[in-house]
């Protein structure tokens, strides 16, 4: 009798210990569940902490610098998520002032009716120049008879009305060959200004070129032809160096001078010498990670300009846009 008191008074501890140890779990998840109450559960904290997707579009001329600097600014914050796009400067725009897009890059400054488009969405931004570029003109390697360009020959080369249609038009001792001409394309940036620059506000762009907003596309038709010619910005011809070759451009001093990074910082190759920006919304940079992004392609896009081929500005330049962009964004 006694030991069946005995075994039954056991078996009733060990029960009571056993409830015990059943009690404190209970109450250790309950007190992580009261914990995240507090702080939001652990599927909302997730979520919260999730980083916003940048959303950046248009210069394909600029596309090379932004690429770079969201490829190391990933590789350093590795749960951040960059979109680099590469719809052309006013393509880009149309992306930026239809809320699409957080920054937009482009090869020339934002024209009168982009600006109106944004004031009427309700957007306000500010334009920070990050880099410079020397628009190259371009040949085929095997191209041994174009030892320079002016001004006046690439109008009546690419003027609609301009009657060329080989290289002996141009210059007559050049060979009697068709040439196939190779342009980035109406969004772009890069042919905006190329425009301007070579047939004025009133001129007209040949019908007959190709046309693509790749820059990697143009590179591809000129190194396919021996009679082609293009442009685009330096970062492409400097990657094809071996492929292709830049044309030396007349400048306003009357010297023949090729793009190179002195040459463009200093202001020698022109009228082809021009600055690269990027526009970046002040609402967007309400979010950290718009925020945090964008002070780091500041903070480095004149290292990543250099390192693709284009020509970074003075150190003080860039510090002043930092402070620029901390203060639209209220730090």
């Amino acid at each position: 009798m006694k030991s069946r008191s005995l075994f039954t008074a056991l078996a009733l501890a060990f029960l009571l210990v056993l409830l015990a140890a059943c009690g404190n779990t209970e109450g250790s998840e309950n007190g992580e569940e009261s914990g995240n109450a507090e702080g939001g559960s652990s599927e909302e904290n997730a979520e919260s902490s999730e980083q916003t997707e940048v959303i950046v579009d248009g210069s394909s001329t600029v596309f090379p610098v932004m690429e770079a600097v969201a490829e190391e600014y990933q590789t350093e914050n590795p749960d951040a998520r960059v979109s680099i796009g590469s719809s052309g400067s006013g393509g880009g725009f149309e992306k930026f002032a239809a809320g699409e897009t957080h920054i937009s890059n482009a090869s020339r400054p934002i024209k009168e009716e982009e600006i109106q488009a944004l004031e009427d969405a309700g957007i306000e931004y500010t334009e920070f120049q990050i880099a410079l570029d020397g628009l190259s003109i371009v040949v085929n390697k095997e191209n041994d008879w174009v030892d320079q360009l002016t001004i006046d020959q690439l109008k009546q080369m690419w003027s609609a009305d301009g009657d060329v249609t080989t290289w002996s038009d141009v210059n007559e001792e050049w060979p009697d060959e068709e040439i196939e001409f190779y342009s980035p394309g109406a969004d772009s940036g890069t042919a905006d200004y190329f425009s301007e620059v070579v047939l004025g506000e009133e001129g007209s762009f040949r019908q007959d070129a190709t046309l693509s907003e790749d820059d990697n596309v143009l590179v591809q038709g000129v190194t396919g032809s021996p009679n082609a010619i293009g442009y685009f910005g330096y970062a492409y011809y400097a990657e094809n160096t071996d492929q292709l070759k830049a044309v030396p451009i007349v400048n306003d001093s009357g010297e023949a001078v090729a793009p190179d990074s002195e040459t463009v910082q200093s202001g020698e190759y022109n009228p082809f010498s021009r600055p690269l920006f990027i526009y970046v919304k002040h609402e967007a940079l309400q979010d950290e990670s718009v925020y945090n992004f964008a002070k780091y392609a500041l903070e480095n896009a004149g290292e990543m300009a250099e390192s693709v081929g284009y020509v970074a500005q003075p150190e003080s330049e860039y510090e002043d846009m930092l402070s620029t962009l901390d203060e639209v964004a209220g730090k």
